[in-house]
């Protein structure tokens, strides 16, 4: 792996935010559409400032579909449920680059949510680590 995480950040910065959401009001449709989760989280996480390096997926059977993005910044995840019109999603990068809220948003706004809920994670330690 060519780029180093928070690459931006002072060598030492541990510290990160972590986005978890739930967003409601979503097409089943779209929920189901496995290449489109995919092009959807890796364009938005890009929009957001996340170095997008890898993206996986795995359809289910009968329906819903699990996404994940390797981010240089860390990780981010979307899990559907077709059924309820629901789905959940993770990300958390560290330093200071990433936008994740950003990212969930733009995700909610790409998905046509109805609903979106949000808690943000502050993690780390704050202060640089020589």
């Amino acid at each position: 792996m060519s780029e180093a995480p928070c690459q931006t950040e002072p060598v030492g910065l541990f510290a990160g935010q972590h986005v978890l959401a739930e967003l409601a009001g979503v097409s089943a449709e779209l929920l189901d559409d496995e290449q489109f989760l995919r092009h959807a989280l890796g364009e938005v996480l890009t929009q957001a400032d996340a170095t997008v390096l890898e993206v996986i997926s795995k359809k289910f059977d009968p329906q819903g579909v699990t996404v994940l993005a390797l981010l240089s910044e860390s990780h981010a995840s979307i899990h559907t449920y077709p059924e309820v019109g629901s789905v959940f999603v993770d990300v958390f990068t560290c330093g200071t680059r990433a936008k994740p809220e950003l990212a969930v948003q733009l995700l909610s706004d790409a998905l046509g949510a109805t609903s979106t809920r949000t808690d943000v994670v502050t993690r780390g330690i704050k202060e640089h680590v020589a």
